[in-house]
């Protein structure tokens, strides 16, 4: 289980995140949510060890990680997708994912890991990770690096941004995939709603606080309730 305790985290005078509590429990898909300049990517970044917290601390299954960097924090399992996926010149998506799992990897068993996120081996193992491809196929990309490395929790932040329509529907169908067969916890930060329905729990975020955490039934109603008032 994943814990967050008394988080705080201030830039330019301005209060990020304040007092944030927190529990991710085990093998759970979670949504967080809510308006720009919450602080959900600060959140997820100090998860990761990207951003250090000013106060409160972060434990994992009982070790206390706030201070670990991001490589050690990664050798405990935990995996960090960017919203905007990062371009690799001269390495192959072979190349990337024999990478991601840290070992040995065979052809076969990366062909099956690219079929898991929508992508032909033939066509894309031999790919180089640059501009040539779309911001749909680096994101599977990126998807498929976490599933070779088989962390325990996995964070993507607005994987659905500069995506199509059309990889965004594979994206969501990715995501349900993930939420049957894996037994990585997995954190995602969203605004649509076709992802807020695949959540077992949502964390709805304002002001750098957690408003509302819950089942997707529970909070799903309270964002929806909020709306209709806004809109009487």
């Amino acid at each position: 289980m994943l814990e967050l305790k008394n988080i705080c985290f201030t830039r330019d005078n301005k209060n990020i995140l304040a007092n944030v509590n927190l529990k991710i429990e085990n093998d759970k898909f979670y949504v967080i949510t809510g308006p720009n300049g919450s602080g959900k990517s600060t959140l997820v970044k100090m998860i990761m060890g990207i951003e250090l917290p000013d106060s409160g601390s972060i434990w994992l299954d009982g070790k206390d990680i706030t201070a670990l960097s991001i490589d050690k924090r990664a050798e405990l399992g935990i995996s960090f997708a960017f919203q905007t996926p990062v371009l690799f010149k001269g390495i192959t998506v072979f190349d990337l994912l024999k990478i991601s799992k840290g070992g040995i990897l065979k052809s076969s068993e990366a062909a099956t890991i690219l079929s898991r996120v929508g992508l032909n081996a033939n066509e894309y193992l031999g790919r180089e990770i640059n501009n040539s491809l779309s911001g749909g196929e680096l994101k599977r990309i990126e998807i498929a690096t976490v599933l070779a490395r088989k962390g325990s929790l996995t964070i993507f932040d607005e994987p659905e941004a500069g995506i199509d329509l059309w990889s965004f529907n594979s994206l969501t169908e990715i995501f349900k995939s993930l939420q049957g067969t894996s037994k990585t916890t997995n954190i995602v930060i969203s605004h649509q709603e076709r992802i807020l329905n695949i959540a077992d729990e949502i964390i709805l975020m304002e002001h750098g606080k957690i408003k509302l955490a819950g089942t997707k039934e529970k909070v799903l109603e309270s964002i929806f309730e909020a709306e209709e008032a806004g809109n009487e």
